[in-house]
């Protein structure tokens, strides 16, 4: 049986893994300690590593006993087609995950897709990413000169133009 990704509810993957449990569903939520701030106490707490998202091992033809699941949203699909994960995707998760402290999380930008800078003092440009040596560099590309600048931009200021 392949692993699905399953898209949920803001918040409610553990409640979703839990209720899919209960279903015998095979489901995998990757969590990470992270330390929570309220205004009045810090607290460690086990969190979803992906927001909304969690991992399902089923038959698709079973798919609507997961669908019909309280907070699942949707299998994550791309072009009408559900999104299956490989075992060998969802194992090298769960040993990532044995380290935590050295677990970062990278957006999903590829060099040369088209950005746009959201915060800082260069909010509003646009330009296409580029990567040297681990800095996001944002690249300004004059066609009509055929020239082209870069600057580094933190990677979390820039969100893919649509």
């Amino acid at each position: 049986m392949p692993w699905y990704a399953l898209y949920t509810k803001p918040r409610h993957e553990k409640k979703v893994d839990g209720l899919l449990a209960e279903k015998q569903v095979e489901t995998y939520l990757p969590l990470i300690k992270r330390r929570q701030q309220w205004k009045d106490r810090k607290k460690w707490v086990q969190m979803p590593l992906f927001s909304s998202y969690l991992f399902a091992k089923f038959e698709y033809k079973y798919r609507y006993t997961v669908l019909e699941t309280d907070g699942v949203v949707k299998i994550v699909n791309f072009n009408g087609v559900p999104a299956v994960v490989p075992d060998w995707q969802i194992e090298s998760l769960r040993r990532m995950l044995e380290f935590p402290e050295t677990l970062q999380l990278e957006s999903y930008l590829k060099p040369g897709e088209l950005v746009e800078v959201i915060e800082g003092p260069m909010r509003g440009m646009r330009g296409t990413v580029s990567r040297l040596k681990n800095a996001n560099r944002l690249v300004l590309t004059i066609d009509g000169i055929m020239q082209s600048v870069s600057v580094e931009v933190s990677e979390s200021a820039l969100k893919k133009v649509t």
